[in-house]
């Protein structure tokens, strides 16, 4: 599906942005970076971006994926509770990626794999990655506050969103190893759409989002490139437009290839600067 990373080459790392149903963009973008060939050394995922990040880490074929961009809708996500703490839990989630994902813990993925959620009490992020369960993980990163119940980790924390604290996991690719950090945030052109919100959700949603992009801007400064695909006359719930989306993510990443390309090289032009004179030192 992508073409193995090298040792000769910059080890480039895929931030996933977190947005609601927008974030089946992610899947668009995943097929253009395919078929140019751009290599993917390691991924992470807010929210939304946390299945589609997980889905391509664990080696789902990218047809496969896209399925998913079409046909997954929010009743496979999450289901009406009693509880005091949220309208919904979203454990349907959890058990509609461990049905999917070739393999389901950290240590088996094909990809180095970071999924972001906020720790409820602290405030803090939480980044999963390494070991554990991923469809647990991203169940977490996706537990929108106030509408599904926080998730209970095994120290106890209640996990909810990880939009909260990072909606473009910038800083967390590159803590992962990565030389090149390519952003994809589907939250960029804001809510374009107009007329009011249709549901209590979207207005969680939209509420969440402008708070995230006032928040988030250093996190976009940490990408190399960005891909900003143009969904904002899309609202955040309008899930049933999967098409859409991931043709707007495509179109993006498309226009952001000539960026990406050229920054590919000026990083291997800086290795060869740096890899000649160093020879010279070492009588090479």
């Amino acid at each position: 599906m992508f073409p193995n990373s090298n040792d000769k080459g910059p080890r480039i790392g895929l931030a996933l942005s977190g947005g609601a149903a927008r974030g089946i963009a992610h899947v668009g973008v995943l097929k253009a970076l395919a078929e140019y060939e751009i290599p993917i050394s390691c991924v992470a995922g807010t929210s939304a971006g946390s299945i589609v990040a997980g889905a391509f880490a664990s080696g789902m074929q990218l047809a496969d994926i896209e399925t998913l961009g079409r046909t997954m809708r929010w009743r496979d996500l999450g289901r009406m509770t009693m509880s005091r703490l949220g309208v919904q839990i979203n454990d349907r989630l959890e058990n509609y990626l461990r049905e999917r994902f070739p393999v389901t813990r950290f240590e088996d993925l094909r990809m180095p794999l970071a999924v972001v959620a906020t720790d409820l009490k602290s405030g803090s992020a939480v980044i999963m990655r390494d070991e554990g369960d991923i469809p647990f993980a991203i169940r977490a990163s996706c537990a929108i506050p106030g509408w599904y119940v926080p998730v209970t980790d095994a120290e106890g924390r209640q996990l909810v969103d990880g939009g909260l604290v990072a909606g473009l996991p910038t800083a967390v690719v590159r803590e992962m190893g990565a030389e090149l950090v390519i952003g994809v945030d589907v939250n960029a052109e804001g809510a374009t759409f107009i007329g009011p919100t249709h549901s209590v959700l979207s207005v969680l949603l939209q509420s969440m989002l402008v708070v995230q992009r006032t928040a988030g801007l250093a996190q976009l400064a940490l990408a190399d490139c960005l891909i900003m695909p143009r969904v904002g006359h899309i609202r955040w719930d309008e899930i049933s437009r999967g098409e859409e989306f991931m043709a707007a993510g495509y179109e993006a990443t498309i226009e952001a290839i000539p960026t990406i390309r050229e920054s590919i090289e000026s990083l291997i032009d800086s290795r060869r600067k740096w890899y000649q004179p160093r020879r010279k030192r070492i009588g090479l």
